[in-house]
């Protein structure tokens, strides 16, 4: 017997939340929960609306417990249920949906059970683009930054074992020994410096003056490399999306690989929405404009023409008069490819082939805007 359908809204919200991005209605949820768990530890709060805070709680469970429950039927279907629960995000679902279950069953205080709804949040990770590229670089980089983390830990010991031996004489309580030590040595590498435990002999403020200034060293190191492989990544991600967009430009169609990889190196990209002037009559122009998706409308004197995906314009202020000739406005949503006039003059140089084909174009729509 076949299961009846379900309805229309309801099979959107399986469909949505058995994918691999969080939904509108997840984000919500998640705040609305981690909010909750915050009032949950708030005793005024608590005493005066506990009720309507468990309340909210559970139902911000029962969301994550069908979310979760939507995936694992989801992934079973591609016989692919095991390896969903083992991956990260697999993991973090999990955790999101029993972990506070399996919490109050054990017999652990609920205040102190919903603690565990900390999980909620860790589902944003796999939906904003800029912590799964920090991933990327964590992965990448593993090596580099386990490096810098030897040199780390050897500093630390070695800072711990020095001033353990010029300082537990003198200071018995504080570096007494050679873990007590390390706390002074974290504190001290990591530049925080709150000043509980400070050498006093001569040696040991000489050994703390070479352990701050390695610290530097060391999370300057780490700066470097993540900061270096994660503007790498940003460059990457924005190439491969500016190639995809350049490739559904018909005018660079005929490019070869090399010219196509110059073009999308120099572009950038823009979302405009409806009815915004991208160029004014008369202003000085400093780039020129390839319409990836959308429609614009450009207002000429004695008439007003329209250019949709594939075309380009502005091209004018670029290879004669400077100033803008015509204003034009998006007429949807538009997503455009800006190439400014530096880059342009670099490109027409390298690329002749490319300039005669502006060139004739601009001539061909002049004499089209005359008639």
């Amino acid at each position: 017997m076949a299961k009846p359908p379900l309805p229309p809204a309801l099979a959107t919200f399986v469909a949505a939340s058995a994918g691999r991005d969080m939904t509108g209605a997840a984000y919500a949820v998640m705040l609305l929960g981690t909010t909750a768990m915050v009032l949950l530890t708030q005793d005024a709060a608590y005493a005066a609306a506990y009720r309507w805070i468990y309340a909210l709680l559970w139902g911000c469970l029962a969301f994550f417990v069908a979310e979760w429950g939507g995936r694992v039927q989801a992934a079973a279907r591609v016989h692919r249920a095991r390896a969903y629960l083992t991956s990260g995000r697999g993991l973090v679902d999990t955790a999101s949906a029993l972990a506070v279950p399996v919490a109050l069953a054990a017999g652990v205080e609920p205040r102190s059970a919903w603690l565990l709804a900390f999980t909620w949040a860790l589902k944003v990770i796999s939906g904003v683009p800029g912590l799964r590229r920090l991933r990327r670089v964590m992965v990448v980089e593993a090596r580099p930054l386990l490096a810098v983390l030897v040199l780390f830990l050897l500093v630390l010991f070695l800072g711990s074992v020095a001033e353990y031996a010029l300082e537990h004489d003198g200071q018995p309580a504080t570096f007494g020994t050679i873990p007590s030590a390390m706390w002074w040595a974290v504190v001290t590498l990591t530049t925080t410096g709150y000043g509980d435990v400070v050498p006093i002999t001569p040696l040991g403020r000489l050994v703390a003056a070479m352990v701050m200034i390695s610290g530097l060293g060391v999370f300057g190191l780490w700066t470097g490399i993540l900061a270096t492989s994660f503007a790498s990544e940003t460059r990457r991600d924005n190439f491969l999306k500016t190639w995809e967009l350049v490739g559904k430009v018909p005018f660079f169609a005929t490019l070869g690989p090399s010219t196509l990889a110059d073009v999308t190196q120099m572009l950038r990209s823009i979302d405009l929405p409806p009815r915004v002037t991208v160029i004014r009559k008369g202003e000085p122009g400093d780039c020129m404009y390839f319409i990836a998706a959308g429609e614009v409308e450009v207002d000429l004197p004695s008439k007003k023409i329209r250019l949709g995906e594939g075309a380009f314009f502005g091209e004018m202020a670029l290879l004669g008069n400077n100033l803008r000739s015509a204003n034009i406005v998006t007429t949807s949503l538009s997503k455009l490819l800006v190439l400014d006039l530096v880059d342009f003059r670099v490109l027409m140089a390298r690329h002749p082939d490319l300039a005669q084909s502006i060139d004739t174009e601009a001539v061909r729509r002049t004499l089209e805007n005359r008639t």
